[in-house]
């Protein structure tokens, strides 16, 4: 059995901890409440950080890798790789974290699978 929680589930337990600690998220797009992926865009004060998804390995574990578009990318980088992403897969969750420090944010969710 999986140790993955469902998505909608995931999802409010980031924005809670985001808003939590100080910063913005918000849900750019819903998808499937159960099995739906999640894609994160984080960033600092609008400044483009990096992207999570959150991704299943080949033991059935599933952890965060960073994907996407690299620290520094502009938005309208960010707004075409994002739309390609939801446009393959109906079913993703895009999340937009706005965090005091993301390579905290990011370390921290990485590292804890």
């Amino acid at each position: 059995m999986s140790d993955r929680l469902p998505a909608a589930l995931e999802a409010t337990a980031l924005l809670r901890q985001v808003d939590a600690e100080g910063g913005f998220a918000t849900v750019l797009k819903k998808g499937d409440a159960d099995r739906g992926a999640l894609l994160l865009l984080v960033s600092s004060r609008g400044a483009h950080a990096g992207c999570l998804e959150r991704t299943l390995d080949a033991s059935g574990s599933y952890h965060w890798q960073r994907v996407g578009p690299e620290s520094g990318a502009t938005q309208k980088m960010l707004s075409d790789w994002s739309s390609k992403r939801v446009k393959f897969d109906e079913d993703l969750w895009l999340i937009d974290l706005d965090v005091a420090d993301p390579e905290r944010f990011i370390a921290e969710t990485t590292e804890s699978g």
